[in-house]
């Protein structure tokens, strides 16, 4: 059995000794999925895969819902799984369009495979994918470059077909109408009726007494790139990667682009790094990271052996016709344009170019204006601090990455329940107390509230910058992460900052299993209490919800002093960071014995 790619599966059921295939596809066309909607592909186990009652459009036209979401990202489903479970219990539709979302559908069933996927779902995927799977060991048995792309599609496959599963099981537990169709805002105005076209192209009206737009974002594009989904690729486009490429180019500096160069990298591709900035670790700052953090970073895409072309740009694409195994010739020129300093690679050659170059707010086929519902320029809906809309009819909605940045599930979820609690609350003068903690007068940092209170107005730039708002994480090999403030944004606050290092190779586990890797706090000198938790490391995204809990309680340097922690584990590493806060001299002395023997490993185990 062949499986050609991500976006071309076989959905396979064995059958005695044979097995029967059957074909489907997808469209690439930016649609109403929160492109959150990445991968989701078809489980080669069919038998276990649960059908989602999908309604026909005009099914339920003499209806009217209590609440209507557009998109069935994750932002969407959850949103609408919390409207319809108790104590609200509400009416609730869930309109999606997956035959125009770039995600996978079984022709055979009607199925869409990514519903709840979010954007990172492919990536993830591939990134555990080849933490498994040896694709030089696969090769020195023999196995074809087809062989083994089967081997990694099917591991993701799996993945991807148990999410949407639960998602499914959910939503029929909830009671959730689910509807096929792109909807959209009518001309004559008005904003509690959705016009929804078909598969077919008859067009329906759902009405709705609130209305939920959660239909994520698309990649941004820049001019110039010749983007054919089959060569040269976007963020959600690679998701359709037929083949297990030699060499691979990416541009960009930002989390998607680290991601997936080592995604790729680990696969057994040749990876090309094409970075504006001059100084890669610059570049990992200007996204968050703290300056160490972002140095280990670099450091380990040197070590496993990515080329990274600094302060460069593509300049020109020959991409060969009728020739899919020629490689794409690329000519590279300095940032900003013109020659590239002497002796800097002037061009390069690769299988496939990736251009990850950040995403913008997916509303533009959704008529926005005909409902009064402003936007700015990138198409980001403007919305107040409950996150509703400007909609005449004051009962639209919005949540996750149609708002602008930072383009993440986790924060755009939270968005979606806060806005459901908004729009379905009986608000009194208590609630409102109760709802919205008051910071001390004397306190330098503020970090209560939740992640719609950001002002009288929502202000997504606002909720970006604001280090106490959620964590942040890189799934990269290793991972990064970090909570609250960096050193420097100390100082520039006239926080009077020290910072407390440990190695993974100054713990147990880390020593003896992952010994790359560094764990900082970063703490207040005049009462020692932390300020931010930054890691790089294996299990650092989950390594630093304990940090953000540190930070929100406003922990101290002697309380994780006076913690016990289990043995062998990697959250030893809190404990000798507090250690290192209070004996800077010895922690100095500690790390470069620690970093000395790693070094000797490191150099062992390459030879």
């Amino acid at each position: 059995m062949k499986i050609k790619s991500i976006s071309r599966l076989l959905a396979c059921s064995f059958v005695a000794s044979d097995y029967l295939c059957q074909g489907f596809d997808i469209r690439t066309i930016p649609s109403q999925r929160k492109a959150d909607h990445a991968i989701a592909s078809f489980s080669p186990f069919q038998r276990f895969v649960t059908q989602l009652h999908v309604t026909a459009p005009q099914d339920i036209a003499d209806q009217t819902f209590d609440l209507a979401v557009i998109g069935a990202g994750p932002v969407g489903v959850s949103a609408a799984l919390l409207a319809a479970r108790s104590p609200l219990n509400k009416k609730v539709v869930l309109i999606d369009a997956p035959r125009a979302s770039g995600a996978l559908m079984n022709e055979a069933t009607g199925e869409d495979l990514s519903i709840g996927g979010p954007t990172g779902l492919f990536s993830k995927a591939l990134r555990d994918t080849g933490k498994r799977i040896s694709v030089s060991s696969l090769k020195g048995m023999g196995l074809r470059d087809d062989s083994v792309w089967n081997e990694i599609v099917n591991s993701c496959v799996e993945l991807a077909s148990s999410n949407a599963r639960d998602t499914i099981r959910q939503l029929e537990y909830a009671g959730v109408t689910y509807v096929q169709g792109m909807a959209a805002f009518a001309d004559s105005g008005g904003s509690s009726s959705l016009f929804v076209t078909a598969t077919d192209n008859s067009i329906s009206t759902v009405t709705a007494s609130k209305v939920l737009i959660a239909t994520g974002s698309t990649p941004f594009r820049p001019g110039g790139i010749p983007f054919d989904g089959k060569r040269i690729f976007d963020s959600d486009t690679i998701n359709t990667l037929s083949y297990l490429p030699k060499s691979v180019a990416i541009t960009g500096s930002g989390i998607i682009a680290i991601e997936f160069a080592k995604i790729f990298k680990n696969l057994g591709s040749d990876v090309t790094l094409i970075i504006r900035d001059n100084i890669p670790r610059n570049a990992l700052m200007k996204i968050g990271l703290d300056k160490d953090i972002a140095a280990t970073l670099v450091a380990d895409l040197v070590r496993s052996g990515i080329k990274i072309e600094r302060g460069a740009q593509v300049k020109k694409f020959n991409v060969p016709r009728g020739n899919d195994k020629a490689p794409i010739l690329i000519d590279l020129e300095s940032r900003g344009g013109g020659e590239r300093p002497s002796g800097e690679s002037t061009s390069l050659k690769c299988d496939i170019y990736l251009a990850a170059v950040g995403r913008k707010p997916n509303t533009a086929n959704l008529n926005l204006q005909a409902a009064g519902i402003k936007a700015d320029q990138y198409g980001g809906i403007e919305v107040d601090s409950n996150l509703k809309s400007t909609a005449t009819g004051g009962n639209v909605y919005a949540a996750g990455d149609v708002l602008g940045r930072p383009f993440l599930a986790s924060t755009g979820m939270a968005q979606g329940f806060a806005a459901v609690k908004s729009m379905f609350a009986e608000t009194s003068e208590d609630d409102e107390e109760e709802d919205h903690d008051i910071c001390d007068a004397d306190d330098k940092v503020c970090n209560a509230g939740d992640l719609s209170m950001t002002g009288d107005q929502f202000d997504p730039k606002s909720l970006a910058s604001n280090p106490f708002a959620f964590p942040v994480g890189v799934w990269s090999l290793p991972e990064a992460s970090y909570y609250g403030l960096s050193t420097q944004q100390c100082k520039e606050m006239g926080i009077d900052a020290g910072e407390g290092v440990a190695l993974y190779a100054e713990c147990l586990r880390g020593l003896v299993f992952s010994p790359n890797g560094l764990l900082k706090l970063v703490f207040d000198k005049s009462n020692g209490r932390i300020m931010g938790v930054h890691i790089c490391g294996d299990d650092a995204c989950e390594l630093i919800h304990y940090g953000m809990e540190l930070v929100k309680a406003k922990r101290t340097i002697d309380d994780v002093l006076g913690n016990l922690y289990s043995a062998v584990t990697f959250h030893e590493m809190y404990r000798i960071a507090a250690m290192a806060a209070v004996d800077e001299a010895g922690a100095r002395k500690r790390r470069a014995a620690a970093g000395r023997a790693l070094a000797a490993r490191n150099r062992g185990s390459k030879e």
